[in-house]
Parts: structure tokens; C-alpha cells; sequence
């Protein structure tokens, strides 16, 4: 018996990569998108002399608050005081004379932007929006037109400080001995003051 050998012709096979280069198009814009691209931001700082910080303690910077009560505004600088005081009725408020002092205040003050308003937990919600919407912006009548004026758009709001109550005075203090009438007497006194 003869072997018979044959020979293997082996032929060179092609790789078929369209499968792949079809995966890298879809997957290479997919991952770019989704990608987070990280930037490096630099912030300048530059602190401020000496002699700049002496001019600025000269010149005084207003810090705006309005303290919003049950019955009253209170327009007042934080580190001056009261500016004015202005008695509220909830039913029907003097708007004009709260707004001719905001007016007045930015005229004084025309770079100020800003206002905190300090409401007592009290304070309805309606009674806000209408003070946020007269502190930003008034109409004012200049010759014949009226002109809307943009007066303290950037508004914080916060909590009133509470108003220091008079000393308590008691039932059993009051029925007829003598500390009662002067604890009495001394609150008439203060109330008066």
C-alpha cells in the first residue's frame, strides 16, 4: 500500500474587521460625549494694601435693612441704626411714603443694590411679595411721564430681631401689697419713656 500524501495548500486567510471598525464608530463618539472634560481654573487674587484698607474703613458703605412687623416697616443702615419708621396697616399700608423713602435712600446711595428684609414670623406671605416687588423697582413721576426706576433688586431675606418685651408683671404681684403697685408703677414708667 502506498501512502499517498497530499498536500496541504494552505492558503492565507484575510481578517474580516468591518465587524470591528463598526464598533469603534459607534463606541469612539459615544465615549467622547459622555466623557468629562476637566478644566483648570486659575483664580486671580489680589489682596489689598494697606492703604486701601484705611480707605475703605473712611468711606461708608450703607448695609439696607428693612425690618417687616405686624404693624410697622422699620428702614434701617446695620451698623447706623433706624432711618426711619414707618406705622402699617394691614388692611390699607401707605405705600407712598415707604416707596418716596426707598427713592430718596437710592438717590443718596445710586451704586447700592441690595436690601435685607427681616420679617417677624407673623408677617403673611402677600405682605412680602409686596414689599419685594416695591423695593426693587418704583414708578416715579419725572415732568410729565412716569418712569419705572430700579431701586435695590438683590434681596435677602431673613429673621426680624425680637423686640424686647416689657417685664412680666403677675396676678399675685398686683392683689393689694405694696411690690406689686411699684412693679406696676416702674412698667407705666418705662411704657412712657
Amino acid at each position: 500500500m502506498k501512502l499517498v500524501r497530499r498536500r496541504h495548500i494552505q492558503e492565507t486567510v484575510e481578517l474580516n474587521i468591518t465587524a470591528f471598525l463598526n464598533l469603534m464608530v459607534i463606541l469612539v463618539p459615544f465615549l467622547l460625549i459622555t466623557a468629562v472634560f476637566s478644566r483648570v481654573t486659575v483664580l486671580e487674587l489680589n489682596l489689598p494694601s494697606k492703604d486701601a484698607i484705611a480707605k475703605q474703613e473712611e468711606k461708608i458703605k450703607l448695609q439696607l435693612e428693612l425690618v417687616i412687623r405686624q404693624g410697622s416697616f422699620e428702614i434701617r443702615d446695620s451698623n447706623l441704626g433706624r432711618i426711619k419708621y414707618i406705622e402699617r396697616n394691614e388692611a390699607a399700608p401707605n405705600w407712598k411714603i415707604f416707596t418716596d423713602i426707598l427713592v430718596e435712600i437710592k438717590t443718596r446711595f445710586p451704586d447700592e443694590q441690595s436690601i435685607t428684609l427681616l420679617l417677624e414670623p407673623k408677617v403673611n406671605y402677600k405682605t412680602l411679595i409686596q414689599v419685594m416687588d416695591r423695593v426693587r423697582s418704583a414708578d416715579v413721576v419725572q415732568f410729565t411721564e412716569v418712569e419705572n426706576v430700579e431701586l435695590f433688586p438683590n434681596i435677602s431675606i431673613g429673621d426680624a430681631p425680637v423686640l424686647e418685651d416689657l417685664p412680666a408683671v403677675s396676678v399675685s404681684d398686683t392683689a393689694g401689697s405694696n411690690t406689686g403697685s411699684s412693679n406696676t408703677a416702674s412698667a407705666k414708667q418705662a411704657i412712657s419713656k
